[in-house]
């Protein structure tokens, strides 16, 4: 079993308020959950407006596999036209 973990931390272009940033966050979670066999969540930077950590996680058979999966999230959100990705980091790990 292997198990992949992108996080990706998130300029957000539009937040006037950590509600409208919650909102953002959420829809671009929502998004990635329904298109891609991952479990998502918001990571970190909670408070500041314009910025969002996210994280993704799969479980697979091969590297390759969670290499493409990643970069296809990560053209979705930049698709999305709501945040652009600052910063970039996977794990993978081999049980």
């Amino acid at each position: 079993m292997i198990v992949g973990v992108l996080r990706l931390e998130l300029q957000l272009y539009s937040p006037q308020s950590l509600k409208e940033k919650r909102s953002i966050v959420r829809r671009i979670l929502g998004r990635c959950r329904e298109r891609f066999p991952v479990s998502a969540a918001e990571t970190g930077l909670h408070d500041p407006w314009q910025r969002a950590e996210v994280g993704f996680t799969a479980v697979g058979s091969d590297d390759v596999t969670f290499d493409a999966l990643f970069e296809k999230i990560e053209s979705e959100i930049e698709r999305t036209g709501l945040a652009e990705i600052c910063a970039r980091s996977s794990d993978i790990f081999h049980y």
